[in-house]
């Protein structure tokens, strides 16, 4: 850039120099600005006789070819030397304008780790020898070089890389953790879980190529135009010459500076450097987000979208069980309600067992100590209470309790609930949306504890921004429809479609296409694959660490965030904008100019500096969509 710079400099120099009067004598001025031509732009000159020797009239580096040899006849040997070095300083500035608006991806790839330090060798390895389940150490401040699981220590890692969340999360034996991020905090030892190919953040570094080479519909436009405008802009340019001259009688030089004037001013380059730079800017914009786009076609895409499906479990909602109520019965203390539960549920790996002895020992109540664990499938579990010395412990739903323990029927002889109180209390709850789970201790139900999965933070803000922006949100669930509206209601969800397979909810993206054109589907990317698939815009909710996720989806939310749709939106909206924006002004720039040639009122450094000038400002305009928030 900076060679660049010293011979536009040069040539604007020798410019003002000949405009005062002050030329390089002769008969040594032709050689010397040659010989300045031929330095500054031989690869332009010489692909330019190439094209003309395979008669390839949609090349812009002909047009150049053209403007130079005709400025020399004209003896605009200055102009010539001028014209060739403004269009360098374009080319370079074409190119800058690429390479920042690609930055942010490039930055990306560029932090995938290299090596990894194996706990049994004691050393570094590249990490393509390291294999699936073997221990690695990572140091402070040193990037996790592979997915995998912490077996030892404790630290807080940065995984802005994959999500954009730029805060720190910390990590203990059990977590997961991704390749790529970034260890803050303590020495940790971690088990591989993938090959170095298929981590996550390998998967988005191939996945940042493909991006690159899946253009959007205004690219391919804007290059199929250039290759008909440049040939018909020829056309023009000798039909501007040759009527004025051989048929008006009027000057020849005159109308062959105009000529050449009109073939510089008409270049396509501002045409079609506008969108690339736009959709690279936006597309890094967005991975710094935590949002994987994969490819313009995408983005632009999205920007047309009216309608949004949403899945409820690990989309609006957590996906993960809370407790959320506790209804004693018969005179049980919550001591023993939580405990006994926690206690049986403690050798269980159901989500909501471990949410009961999560939410008992967030109350104070350490789970009693049990024994003769035994899981009912689909229903419950059950063992004995040794603290308490209670055979059996139950906990499960109705079913299991009913055939575990008739309800009504009291062996002890004490009052306890009724079967149609018991219902009435879990139809209560799940009129809720919520699940509920029965405690029995020695044959007599001791309560009923409701469960329920839930939402988001940011959901409800992010729907009812999604609604402002013009775009109606549908939520698609295979729960209860119960539990659904419960869901929906809290978030401001109207459309609300429960109970469904998968095969539902595609059918279902089909009528909202019927409907609304463009329909976006949200969903996990594994049960709602057929769904992604169908939609006009498909993206995959909290896609960190999920490979179906990735691979059906065209977006990737990496924070697992709601409120990124918003945000998303009128990225969308304005890269789309800022693409029309800088098409629409080019063209008119350039008709302007041609408008001009056409009267007889062009020169070739005025018809050069405009062009560079409407790059330069497309280029400007496009790159501000690296700071769009």
């Amino acid at each position: 850039m900076k060679l660049s710079l010293t011979y536009v400099t040069g040539a604007i120099g020798l410019e003002i120099l000949s405009i005062l009067g002050i030329d390089l004598p002769m008969p040594y001025a032709p050689c010397i600005y040659a010989v300045l031509i031929l330095l500054i732009g031989y690869e332009v000159l010489w692909e330019g006789l190439q094209a003309l020797f395979k008669v390839q009239f949609d090349s812009i580096n002909l047009l150049m070819l053209i403007a130079v040899c005709a400025a020399f006849y004209l003896g605009e040997y200055t102009e010539a030397l001028v014209v060739i070095a403004l269009y360098i300083l374009g080319e370079k500035l074409e190119d800058r304008g690429l390479d920042k608006s690609k930055s942010a991806l490039d930055g990306l790839v560029s932090k995938s780790p290299k090596k990894a330090c194996v706990k049994d060798l004691g050393n570094e390895i590249p990490v393509e020898e390291v294999a699936v389940g073997t221990i690695i150490q990572v140091k402070p401040h040193d990037l996790i070089p592979l997915d995998g699981e912490v077996t030892s220590g404790e630290t807080a890692v940065d995984e802005s890389n994959i999500t954009g969340e730029p805060v720190a999360k910390e990590k203990r034996t059990g977590d997961t953790v991704f390749a790529g991020t970034l260890n803050q905090g303590g020495f940790i030892e971690i088990k591989t879980t993938k090959a170095a190919s298929d981590t996550t953040f390998a998967q988005i570094v191939e996945l940042t190529y493909q991006a690159q080479q899946n253009r959007s519909e205004s690219q391919r436009f804007i290059q199929k135009f250039a290759s008909v405008y440049t040939p018909i802009i020829i056309v023009l340019a000798v039909l501007l010459f040759v009527i004025p001259v051989f048929l008006l009688g009027q000057d020849l030089n005159k109308w062959l500076e105009q000529a050449v004037s009109l073939l510089v001013i008409a270049c396509p380059c501002a045409l079609v450097i506008s969108t690339p730079v736009a959709i690279y800017a936006a597309l890094g914009n967005a991975s710094e987000k935590g949002i994987l786009i994969k490819g313009g076609k995408y983005l632009e895409t999205f920007a047309t979208v009216k309608a949004i499906a949403l899945d409820k479990t690990r989309t609006i909602t957590f996906g993960k069980p809370v407790v959320s109520d506790v209804v004693p019965l018969n005179g049980a203390g919550m001591n023993e309600l939580l405990a006994c539960s926690a206690g049986t549920e403690l050798f269980s790996e159901h989500p909501m067992a471990q949410a009961i002895v999560d939410y008992s020992r967030k109350e104070g109540y350490e789970p009693h100590k049990a024994e003769k664990f035994e899981s009912v499938a689909g229903k419950g579990a059950k063992a004995h209470c040794i603290t308490c010395n209670y055979a059996p412990v139950l906990v499960g739903n109705l079913e299991m309790i009913s055939e575990q323990l008739p309800v009504g029927a009291n062996p002890c002889g004490r009052p306890i609930a009724t079967e149609t109180g018991v219902r009435t209390i879990i139809d209560t709850f799940a009129n809720q949306g919520k699940t509920c789970v029965i405690v029995s201790c020695n044959h007599d139900v001791k309560g009923v504890i409701a469960l329920m999965d839930e939402v988001k933070p940011d959901s409800a803000l992010a729907i009812q921004e999604l609604q402002k922006l013009g775009i109606e949100p549908v939520m698609l669930t295979g729960d209860s429809v119960q539990a659904a509206n419960h869901i929906a209601s809290q978030v401001g969800i109207q459309g609300v479609y429960g109970s469904l397979l998968p095969q539902d909810k595609s059918a279902i993206i089909k009528q909202l296409k019927d409907q609304y054109q463009a329909v976006a589907m949200v969903g996990d990317g594994v049960n709602d694959a057929p769904a992604l698939a169908e939609s006009t815009v498909g993206i995959a909710m909290g896609a960190a660490g999920s490979d179906t996720a990735l691979e059906v989806a065209n977006i990737a939310l990496m924070n697992d965030q709601l409120a990124s749709l918003p945000y998303l939106t009128r990225l969308s909206r304005k890269t789309i904008a800022t693409i029309k924006w800088n098409t629409a002004g080019a063209i008119g720039i350039k008709l302007l100019c041609i408008g001009l040639a056409f009267c007889g009122w062009s020169n070739l450094v005025f018809a050069i500096v405009a062009d560079v000038g409407v790059m330069l400002v497309v280029v400007l305009i496009s790159l501000r969509l690296l700071k769009f928030t």
